[in-house]
């Protein structure tokens, strides 16, 4: 294969109105909305701020990386795959006046420090959820998650489902679509080590190429244009340096499998924890079946929101739609 097909065949795999609710799951009811609602500024915290607000805190898996901004109970935010942290600075902004809003980086990914031998797999990653909430005196969360992130939300409510006030899911693993198939060519480039130095380096070099059909912007951003050369420093910069990290970060790909949640399906189906599900119908990786799923299999479902054309990443450029869905799913006026 000549590199620049490989090039195109492993960024292809590279991640990869108004609301109504029916308590009980008895009946469901989904919502349109035109993905074109998009938003208000999501860049209020920069990187520059970003990087300022980045806390560490020691836990048994090593000195993990997030933000925090606001006060009283707690939301957990947890992010996709390349991305970290970053990705809910919109969100944060939106709603730390009525949440102590935490978003940490996941291990591997991000800016969080691990030992060279540390697993990444889910669940280590939710182990090391539950340890940072323990170190940060928190004892309950409103969970807010997208992509891989949503594996860690999944298992997180199934172990700890007495410290999960609510769960607001937005594309990404579900089920059988864990790791999803398309995904395939990043694992096999991880397991050869070779993903950072093909796909993710040449898009740092030349920030253009991410706006193509083939590069992060166009196949997991809804406006391809999003993704600006700051935002590729924020995101990839770290997986590309030192070498520890290049090598964690293909770990933590290589460690997506095997499916984690396909043993915890009769779990998630005696899952007391309200759940709102929005979705992007434009995504590459995950179908609109994956949201359906979620919402009959979840007894206290409020039903299923759909983003006409919005892809994967949708929740960092449309903070507002989050926010409105977060506070309306909290029992607030959105």
């Amino acid at each position: 294969m000549q590199r620049r097909e490989f090039m195109a065949a492993a960024a292809g795999a590279l991640v990869g109105g108004t609301s109504g609710f029916v308590a009980g799951g008895k009946r469901r009811r989904t919502d349109r909305t035109d993905s074109g609602i998009a938003t208000a500024d999501p860049h209020r915290i920069g990187a520059a701020t970003f990087h300022e607000m980045r806390r560490f805190i020691q836990t048994e898996f090593g000195r993990i990386a997030y933000i925090e901004r606001g006060s009283g109970p707690a939301a957990l935010f947890l992010h996709g795959l390349p991305l970290n942290g970053f990705q809910w600075r919109g969100a944060l902004e939106r709603l730390w006046p009525h949440r102590r809003c935490v978003a940490p980086d996941f291990m591997g990914l991000g800016y969080s420090e691990v030992p060279e031998g540390q697993s990444l797999s889910p669940a280590a990653q939710t182990g090391m959820v539950a340890a940072l909430l323990d170190a940060l005196g928190v004892d309950a969360v409103d969970i807010v998650a997208n992509d891989s992130g949503n594996t860690v939300a999944q298992l997180f409510v199934v172990q700890h489902p007495e410290r999960v006030r609510t769960l607001l899911l937005t594309n990404g693993d579900v089920h059988e679509n864990s790791p999803p198939p398309t995904v395939q060519g990043l694992i096999a480039a991880s397991h050869a080590g070779t993903f950072v130095d093909d796909v993710l380096v040449p898009q740092l070099e030349d920030p253009a190429t991410a706006q193509l059909p083939t590069g992060l912007g166009g196949l997991c951003y809804t406006d391809p244009a999003f993704v600006t050369a700051e935002l590729l420093e924020v995101y990839m910069r770290p997986l590309v340096s030192p070498d520890l990290r290049e090598v964690q970060f293909h770990r933590y790909c290589v460690e997506l499998e095997p499916n984690p949640l396909l043993a915890i399906e009769q779990d998630l189906v005696r899952s007391p924890v309200p759940l709102r599900v929005v979705w992007g119908t434009g995504d590459h990786f995950f179908p609109t079946s994956s949201a359906e799923w979620l919402d009959r299999t979840f007894p206290e479902s409020r039903g299923v929101r759909w983003l006409e054309g919005a892809r994967l990443f949708f929740p960092e450029e449309m903070p507002d739609l989050i926010a409105e869905e977060a506070r309306r799913l909290w029992g607030q006026d959105a």
